[in-house]
């Protein structure tokens, strides 16, 4: 299986642009790509009228394996628990694969 690209594009209750939003998009850098197995960790903010979303994490794991370790990681379980479900008011999450 080749490597697992995992995006999510999302909205903040604190809108855009804005102190407390680039707040949690540093703290959300910083936090997730340090955790073992986060490859090519970025930070997008949408520019697309044909999008409803703000902003986007894009993050390669190596393999499903990768993948599940950073899902069960502490780091990331916390985020998710005090960051991510207080902050974050609507998303779209996606994995992909290279099609072969």
């Amino acid at each position: 299986m080749s490597s697992i690209k995992h995006m999510v594009t999302f909205s903040l209750h604190s809108g855009k642009n804005n102190p407390e939003t680039e707040a949690f998009l540093q703290i959300s850098r910083e936090e997730l790509a340090a955790i073992p197995g986060v490859e090519q960790f970025e930070v997008f903010r949408q520019v697309s009228a044909k999008n409803e979303f703000d902003y986007g994490f894009s993050m390669v794991f190596a393999d499903q394996s990768a993948y599940d370790a950073y899902n069960n990681h502490p780091v990331h379980i916390k985020y998710v628990e005090e960051r991510w479900n207080t902050k974050v008011s609507r998303f779209q999450e996606i994995d992909l694969v290279v099609h072969q």
